[in-house]
């Protein structure tokens, strides 16, 4: 059974005079799929997705599922909801609505034509939906819990900006290859960069789905924000765990190179996490870029990889680095975020699932300790 979401918005009155920054629009093509499914043992879906034209605010502008990046750019999006019952429906699709909706009102009409407008935008939207999920699940305690994961995607000219927050993910294929964009904000991943885990070994963790932060338990976030040039031919992946859990980075790239038609290499990439299980929903936001204002994949000076965006701080003028801040989620088991001792901050929740999530994070550390002797 396929959920699909979209919401459609009122298309804004067209602006003239300003200068967008952007001065070739329409060289820049999308072919676009997205799909959602509820995989083989879940008895409803948590998922959301969104790809949207921030020139127009809307999301109904795909013409046979193609279009052009236009001025004011495009977003893709992909949230993992967790609370159990129905809240984390509700928080995944409150962070794409709250997010769409403040860069269409705050962006898309705005006087405004930098990429470092674009990203900030990007990053309050981002922090507005974790504000408004956080309030809601305070005005419903039913709801105490609640949270999603994002990976935000905007294409501005011919550079794509990604927010982070959790372990959604994205990939950028080309030549056949398959290359990580984000990093999961998750323990087993802090293993991973301490050279304490492979990631091989950390695919096959039973704690694969502590994550250190995600959209709502806490009054406050940190965005992971990176960047990443596109060429010709660049296929961009957006997916849930429910997918990237299932199929590795290196069949992922042979799978998109040899599918050239969006609609069946998302289907394609869902079937296949079907059929290994489907132990959780899955999410696929399939994007390949084309067009003339688009340099060929052989002229770029590096290869795709994760490069941190240092955002610009609005107030002095100075960048400042934007880093993941720690915390703690069972998502398998529901529990809510818990602070990770190396940096207290405010916990919330059932005392129990606290203390399970806090002697989680302890044995972790325990670990590195006697590996490290």
């Amino acid at each position: 059974m396929t959920r699909t979401y979209i919401k459609c918005a009122v298309d804004l009155p067209p602006r003239r005079g300003l200068d967008y920054g952007v001065t070739n629009a329409g060289a820049v093509q999308l072919e676009i799929s997205a799909r959602t499914d509820l995989g083989r043992t879940r008895d409803h879906n948590e998922d959301t997705f969104l790809v949207a034209d921030l020139t127009r605010g809307t999301t109904d502008f795909l013409e046979d599922g193609k279009a052009a990046v236009g001025p004011r750019g495009s977003l893709f999006l992909v949230a993992d909801g967790m609370g159990g019952a129905a809240a984390g429906e509700v928080a995944s699709a409150m962070a794409a609505d709250t997010i769409f909706e403040h860069l269409r009102t705050a962006w898309t009409p705005a006087a405004l034509d930098s990429s470092d407008d674009f990203t900030i935008r990007m990053r309050d939207a981002v922090e507005t939906a974790n504000e408004r999920i956080h309030r809601f699940a305070l005005e419903h305690p039913e709801s105490r819990g609640m949270g999603t994961t994002a990976t935000v995607a905007g294409m501005f000219g011919s550079r794509l900006y990604l927010a982070q927050v959790g372990d959604s993910r994205a990939y950028l294929i080309r030549g056949g290859q398959a290359t990580q964009l984000t990093k999961d904000q998750s323990l087993i991943q802090r293993l991973v960069d301490a050279g304490e885990m492979t990631e091989e070994q950390a695919a096959q963790s039973e704690r694969r789905n502590i994550i250190l932060q995600a959209l709502g338990p806490d009054p406050r976030i940190r965005v992971d924000f990176t960047y990443q040039d596109i060429a010709r031919g660049d296929v961009l992946v957006l997916c849930s765990d429910g997918l990237s859990g299932q199929l590795s980075r290196a069949e992922l790239g042979p799978l998109v190179a040899e599918v050239k038609d969006v609609n069946t290499i998302c289907a394609r990439l869902i079937e296949i996490a079907n059929s290994r299980g489907g132990p959780d929903n899955i999410t696929a936001v399939v994007v390949r870029f084309d067009g003339p204002g688009l340099p060929a994949p052989e002229g770029q000076p590096e290869p795709p990889g994760y490069r941190a965006y240092h955002l610009p701080d609005e107030t002095s003028g100075e960048t400042a680095a934007v880093a993941p801040a720690p915390a703690a989620v069972a998502e398998g088991a529901e529990v809510e975020l818990a602070a990770e001792a190396a940096a207290p901050v405010r916990r919330s929740g059932s005392p129990v699932m606290v203390a399970v999530g806090g002697i989680i994070v302890l044995l972790a550390l325990l670990a590195l300790f006697l590996l490290q002797r």
